[in-house]
Protein backbone atom coordinates (compact mmCIF):
# COMPACT_ATOMS: atom_id res chain seq x y z
CA UNK A 1 0.00 0.00 0.00
CA UNK A 2 2.74 2.38 0.76
CA UNK A 3 5.12 3.73 -1.80
CA UNK A 4 7.97 5.77 -2.00
CA UNK A 5 8.78 8.40 -5.48
CA UNK A 6 13.04 6.90 -5.99
CA UNK A 7 13.52 10.08 -8.86
CA UNK A 8 13.89 13.68 -8.10
CA UNK A 9 11.76 16.30 -9.33
CA UNK A 10 8.30 17.11 -9.87
CA UNK A 11 5.90 14.86 -11.09
CA UNK A 12 3.04 15.34 -13.38
CA UNK A 13 -0.63 15.07 -11.81
CA UNK A 14 0.63 14.98 -8.25
CA UNK A 15 -1.27 17.14 -5.87
CA UNK A 16 -0.75 18.12 -1.77
CA UNK A 17 -2.96 17.26 1.03
CA UNK A 18 -1.26 18.78 3.90
CA UNK A 19 -2.16 19.57 7.65
CA UNK A 20 -0.64 21.92 10.10
CA UNK A 21 -1.24 22.68 13.73
CA UNK A 22 -0.62 26.77 13.05
CA UNK A 23 -0.09 27.15 17.14
CA UNK A 24 -2.21 29.40 18.37
CA UNK A 25 -2.33 31.53 15.82
CA UNK A 26 -4.09 35.20 17.20
CA UNK A 27 -4.94 38.29 16.73
CA UNK A 28 -3.66 41.09 19.04
CA UNK A 29 -7.28 42.10 19.99
CA UNK A 30 -8.32 41.04 22.83
CA UNK A 31 -11.90 39.11 22.95
CA UNK A 32 -13.98 39.08 26.01
CA UNK A 33 -15.80 35.99 25.24
CA UNK A 34 -12.59 33.95 24.90
CA UNK A 35 -9.49 33.18 27.16
CA UNK A 36 -6.93 35.32 24.55
CA UNK A 37 -5.77 37.96 27.14
CA UNK A 38 -2.25 36.18 27.36
CA UNK A 39 -1.93 36.79 23.79
CA UNK A 40 -2.62 40.74 23.78
CA UNK A 41 -0.12 43.77 23.86
CA UNK A 42 -0.17 44.13 27.88
CA UNK A 43 -0.75 40.17 28.29
CA UNK A 44 1.40 37.83 29.63
CA UNK A 45 2.98 37.22 26.28
CA UNK A 46 3.38 40.90 24.88
CA UNK A 47 1.74 39.49 21.76
CA UNK A 48 2.27 42.60 19.43
CA UNK A 49 1.66 43.26 15.55
CA UNK A 50 5.24 42.98 15.00
CA UNK A 51 5.43 39.58 16.34
CA UNK A 52 1.73 38.63 14.97
CA UNK A 53 2.95 39.42 11.51
CA UNK A 54 6.32 37.41 11.54
CA UNK A 55 4.42 34.72 12.59
CA UNK A 56 1.88 35.33 9.57
CA UNK A 57 4.91 36.03 7.54
CA UNK A 58 6.58 32.23 8.42
CA UNK A 59 3.77 30.40 8.63
CA UNK A 60 2.92 31.17 5.15
CA UNK A 61 6.07 30.53 3.94
CA UNK A 62 5.78 27.05 5.23
CA UNK A 63 2.81 26.37 3.52
CA UNK A 64 3.55 27.27 0.34
CA UNK A 65 6.41 24.83 0.21
CA UNK A 66 4.68 21.81 1.27
CA UNK A 67 4.76 18.84 -1.14
CA UNK A 68 6.24 21.12 -3.77
CA UNK A 69 9.54 18.62 -3.75
CA UNK A 70 7.33 16.88 -5.99
CA UNK A 71 4.11 18.59 -7.14
CA UNK A 72 4.01 21.42 -9.52
CA UNK A 73 1.02 22.97 -7.15
CA UNK A 74 1.42 24.76 -3.39
CA UNK A 75 -0.87 22.64 -1.61
CA UNK A 76 -4.67 21.97 -2.58
CA UNK A 77 -5.71 21.67 0.27
CA UNK A 78 -4.38 22.41 3.94
CA UNK A 79 -6.38 21.38 7.45
CA UNK A 80 -5.08 23.99 9.94
CA UNK A 81 -5.99 24.06 13.88
CA UNK A 82 -5.05 26.76 16.80
CA UNK A 83 -6.22 29.61 14.79
CA UNK A 84 -8.37 32.03 16.50
CA UNK A 85 -11.08 33.35 13.88
CA UNK A 86 -11.43 33.79 10.22
CA UNK A 87 -9.25 37.41 10.45
CA UNK A 88 -5.93 35.61 11.02
CA UNK A 89 -6.85 33.21 8.25
CA UNK A 90 -7.76 36.25 6.04
CA UNK A 91 -4.17 37.63 6.71
CA UNK A 92 -2.53 34.30 6.05
CA UNK A 93 -4.29 33.65 2.96
CA UNK A 94 -3.67 37.57 1.91
CA UNK A 95 -0.07 37.61 2.37
CA UNK A 96 3.00 37.80 0.52
CA UNK A 97 3.95 33.93 0.53
CA UNK A 98 0.25 32.71 -0.21
CA UNK A 99 -1.21 35.52 -2.10
CA UNK A 100 -0.69 34.52 -5.71
CA UNK A 101 -2.41 31.27 -4.65
CA UNK A 102 -6.01 32.30 -4.65
CA UNK A 103 -6.79 30.47 -1.50
CA UNK A 104 -9.78 30.29 -0.31
CA UNK A 105 -11.49 29.26 3.45
CA UNK A 106 -13.88 27.19 5.03
CA UNK A 107 -14.08 28.42 9.00
CA UNK A 108 -16.71 28.14 11.45
CA UNK A 109 -16.47 29.80 14.93
CA UNK A 110 -16.12 27.21 17.89
CA UNK A 111 -17.25 26.96 20.97
CA UNK A 112 -13.55 26.60 22.48
CA UNK A 113 -13.16 28.29 25.71
CA UNK A 114 -9.61 29.96 24.38
CA UNK A 115 -11.22 30.62 21.16
CA UNK A 116 -9.44 28.38 18.74
CA UNK A 117 -11.29 27.11 16.19
CA UNK A 118 -10.24 24.07 13.14
CA UNK A 119 -10.65 25.35 9.14
CA UNK A 120 -9.45 24.47 5.90
CA UNK A 121 -8.00 26.15 2.97
CA UNK A 122 -8.10 25.29 -0.31
CA UNK A 123 -6.88 25.94 -4.05
CA UNK A 124 -9.56 27.17 -5.72
CA UNK A 125 -8.30 26.25 -8.95
CA UNK A 126 -7.94 22.81 -7.46
CA UNK A 127 -11.03 22.62 -5.38
CA UNK A 128 -14.72 23.50 -5.45
CA UNK A 129 -16.21 23.33 -1.95
CA UNK A 130 -19.82 22.08 -2.24
CA UNK A 131 -21.14 22.02 1.29
CA UNK A 132 -19.54 22.29 4.84
CA UNK A 133 -20.71 21.95 8.34
CA UNK A 134 -19.69 21.54 12.07
CA UNK A 135 -20.53 18.90 14.86
CA UNK A 136 -19.57 19.96 18.01
CA UNK A 137 -18.08 17.25 20.27
CA UNK A 138 -20.46 17.35 23.62
CA UNK A 139 -18.19 16.40 26.85
CA UNK A 140 -18.52 16.71 30.50
CA UNK A 141 -16.03 17.96 32.84
CA UNK A 142 -15.20 16.43 36.38
CA UNK A 143 -18.14 19.02 37.85
CA UNK A 144 -20.91 17.50 35.11
CA UNK A 145 -20.95 20.48 32.90
CA UNK A 146 -20.08 20.83 29.75
CA UNK A 147 -16.44 21.01 28.85
CA UNK A 148 -15.86 23.03 25.44
CA UNK A 149 -13.65 21.98 22.82
CA UNK A 150 -13.38 22.10 19.17
CA UNK A 151 -15.87 21.36 16.97
CA UNK A 152 -15.20 18.58 13.58
CA UNK A 153 -15.25 20.64 10.38
CA UNK A 154 -16.50 18.46 7.66
CA UNK A 155 -16.30 19.82 3.58
CA UNK A 156 -17.61 17.87 0.93
CA UNK A 157 -16.04 18.96 -2.58
CA UNK A 158 -14.20 18.23 -5.89
CA UNK A 159 -10.67 18.23 -5.98
CA UNK A 160 -10.12 18.04 -9.98
CA UNK A 161 -13.70 17.17 -10.46
CA UNK A 162 -13.45 13.81 -8.28
CA UNK A 163 -15.86 14.22 -5.11
CA UNK A 164 -13.66 13.99 -1.66
CA UNK A 165 -15.07 14.35 1.95
CA UNK A 166 -12.62 15.95 4.23
CA UNK A 167 -12.52 15.77 8.35
CA UNK A 168 -10.81 18.07 9.88
CA UNK A 169 -10.11 17.48 14.04
CA UNK A 170 -8.42 19.05 16.87
CA UNK A 171 -9.15 16.67 19.55
CA UNK A 172 -8.91 17.13 23.58
CA UNK A 173 -5.10 18.04 24.70
CA UNK A 174 -3.19 15.62 26.90
CA UNK A 175 -2.80 18.63 29.66
CA UNK A 176 -4.23 16.91 32.66
CA UNK A 177 -2.86 13.79 31.74
CA UNK A 178 -2.29 10.97 29.09
CA UNK A 179 -4.77 8.63 30.60
CA UNK A 180 -6.99 11.14 32.60
CA UNK A 181 -7.89 12.63 29.29
CA UNK A 182 -7.82 9.42 26.92
CA UNK A 183 -11.77 8.95 27.30
CA UNK A 184 -12.24 11.99 25.58
CA UNK A 185 -10.45 11.37 22.62
CA UNK A 186 -12.20 8.28 22.34
CA UNK A 187 -15.26 10.48 22.15
CA UNK A 188 -13.85 12.61 19.52
CA UNK A 189 -12.71 9.48 17.59
CA UNK A 190 -16.55 7.79 17.68
CA UNK A 191 -17.76 10.72 16.50
CA UNK A 192 -15.73 11.14 13.45
CA UNK A 193 -16.66 7.34 12.72
CA UNK A 194 -20.28 8.94 13.09
CA UNK A 195 -19.81 11.41 10.40
CA UNK A 196 -17.73 8.90 8.61
CA UNK A 197 -20.60 6.01 8.73
CA UNK A 198 -23.06 8.89 7.74
CA UNK A 199 -21.62 9.72 4.83
CA UNK A 200 -21.12 6.53 3.62
CA UNK A 201 -24.36 5.34 3.96
CA UNK A 202 -25.21 7.90 1.69
CA UNK A 203 -22.56 6.86 -0.49
CA UNK A 204 -20.91 3.75 -0.27
CA UNK A 205 -18.02 4.64 -2.45
CA UNK A 206 -17.28 7.60 -0.85
CA UNK A 207 -13.53 8.94 -0.49
CA UNK A 208 -12.79 10.32 2.68
CA UNK A 209 -10.14 11.81 4.28
CA UNK A 210 -9.38 12.40 8.01
CA UNK A 211 -6.99 14.70 9.47
CA UNK A 212 -6.14 16.24 11.99
CA UNK A 213 -4.22 16.89 15.39
CA UNK A 214 -5.50 13.65 17.56
CA UNK A 215 -3.19 14.57 20.34
CA UNK A 216 -2.80 11.14 20.38
CA UNK A 217 -0.46 8.89 18.11
CA UNK A 218 -1.56 5.86 15.46
CA UNK A 219 -0.66 3.27 18.24
CA UNK A 220 -3.14 5.11 20.90
CA UNK A 221 -6.23 3.42 21.24
CA UNK A 222 -8.37 6.01 20.00
CA UNK A 223 -6.74 6.14 16.33
CA UNK A 224 -6.57 2.83 15.99
CA UNK A 225 -9.53 0.97 17.47
CA UNK A 226 -12.28 3.63 17.29
CA UNK A 227 -10.92 5.62 14.61
CA UNK A 228 -9.51 3.50 11.65
CA UNK A 229 -11.37 0.56 10.54
CA UNK A 230 -11.23 -2.07 8.10
CA UNK A 231 -12.22 0.69 5.43
CA UNK A 232 -9.48 3.20 6.39
CA UNK A 233 -5.89 3.31 5.89
CA UNK A 234 -3.42 5.70 8.71
CA UNK A 235 -0.03 6.28 6.31
CA UNK A 236 1.24 7.56 9.85
CA UNK A 237 1.95 3.81 11.55
CA UNK A 238 4.62 3.58 9.08
CA UNK A 239 6.47 7.00 9.61
CA UNK A 240 5.92 6.96 13.50
CA UNK A 241 7.89 3.70 13.10
CA UNK A 242 10.50 4.66 11.72
CA UNK A 243 11.20 7.34 14.06
CA UNK A 244 8.87 10.53 12.46
CA UNK A 245 7.43 13.06 14.61
CA UNK A 246 5.70 15.94 14.64
CA UNK A 247 5.85 17.52 18.32
CA UNK A 248 8.17 16.44 20.81
CA UNK A 249 7.32 16.51 24.51
CA UNK A 250 10.03 15.66 27.76
CA UNK A 251 12.64 14.06 24.57
CA UNK A 252 10.06 11.76 23.31
CA UNK A 253 8.58 12.54 19.74
CA UNK A 254 4.57 11.94 18.98
CA UNK A 255 3.14 11.66 15.83
CA UNK A 256 0.00 13.43 17.23
CA UNK A 257 -0.77 15.26 13.30
CA UNK A 258 -1.95 12.37 10.57
CA UNK A 259 -4.01 12.65 7.53
CA UNK A 260 -6.03 9.09 7.47
CA UNK A 261 -7.54 7.89 4.00
CA UNK A 262 -10.69 5.28 3.21
CA UNK A 263 -8.55 2.71 1.35
CA UNK A 264 -10.62 3.44 -1.75
CA UNK A 265 -8.07 6.51 -2.47
CA UNK A 266 -5.71 2.93 -3.80
CA UNK A 267 -7.69 1.89 -6.35
CA UNK A 268 -6.41 2.62 -10.05
CA UNK A 269 -9.10 3.86 -11.72
CA UNK A 270 -8.72 6.57 -14.47
CA UNK A 271 -9.32 10.35 -13.54
CA UNK A 272 -9.32 9.48 -9.89
CA UNK A 273 -6.66 10.12 -7.12
CA UNK A 274 -4.50 7.71 -5.44
CA UNK A 275 -2.78 7.86 -2.26
CA UNK A 276 1.09 7.58 -3.29
CA UNK A 277 2.72 9.07 0.17
CA UNK A 278 3.00 10.17 3.37
CA UNK A 279 5.40 12.64 5.49
CA UNK A 280 6.43 15.14 7.80
CA UNK A 281 8.07 18.26 7.25
CA UNK A 282 10.77 18.35 9.37
CA UNK A 283 13.45 20.89 7.80
CA UNK A 284 16.22 21.73 9.44
CA UNK A 285 15.52 25.89 9.47
CA UNK A 286 12.15 24.24 10.73
CA UNK A 287 14.00 23.27 14.03
CA UNK A 288 15.84 24.70 17.36
CA UNK A 289 19.65 24.44 16.23
CA UNK A 290 20.82 25.01 20.11
CA UNK A 291 20.40 24.53 23.77
CA UNK A 292 18.20 21.86 25.29
CA UNK A 293 15.79 22.06 22.67
CA UNK A 294 18.15 21.16 19.62
CA UNK A 295 16.04 19.68 17.18
CA UNK A 296 12.82 20.20 18.28
CA UNK A 297 10.31 22.06 16.28
CA UNK A 298 11.30 25.92 16.50
CA UNK A 299 8.47 27.30 18.24
CA UNK A 300 6.92 30.98 18.95
CA UNK A 301 7.33 30.67 22.42
CA UNK A 302 8.65 28.49 25.44
CA UNK A 303 6.40 29.56 28.50
CA UNK A 304 5.97 33.29 28.10
CA UNK A 305 9.40 33.53 26.68
CA UNK A 306 9.25 34.67 22.49
CA UNK A 307 11.19 32.72 20.34
CA UNK A 308 10.06 33.96 16.96
CA UNK A 309 9.78 30.60 15.46
CA UNK A 310 7.00 29.27 13.52
CA UNK A 311 5.07 26.42 15.28
CA UNK A 312 5.65 23.42 18.05
CA UNK A 313 4.20 21.22 15.32
CA UNK A 314 5.98 19.94 12.47
CA UNK A 315 3.03 19.96 9.17
CA UNK A 316 2.36 16.68 7.53
CA UNK A 317 1.43 16.10 3.61
CA UNK A 318 0.66 13.51 1.63
CA UNK A 319 0.67 13.26 -2.30
CA UNK A 320 -2.27 11.94 -4.18
CA UNK A 321 -1.75 10.70 -8.16
CA UNK A 322 -4.19 11.30 -10.70
CA UNK A 323 -4.97 8.84 -13.03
Amino acid sequence: MFSYFKSSGKINKTYTIAFYNLENLFDITNDPTTLDDDFTPKGRKNWNLYRYKNKIRKLSNIIAQLGTQRSFHAPAIVGVVEVENKAVLNDLVASKNLKSHDYGIVHYDSPDERGIDVALLYKKELFEVLSSETFPLYLEGNNGERDYTRDILVVNGNLNGELISILVNHWPSRRSGENSTEEKRIEAAKLATQITNNITTENESAKIIIMGDFNDNPSNTSVQKYLVNDTFYNPMERLINTGNGTLNYKKTWHLFDQIIFSKNFFNLENDKHTFKYAEVFDKHFLKQWKGKYKGNPFRTYIGKWYQGGFSDHFPVYVYLKKH
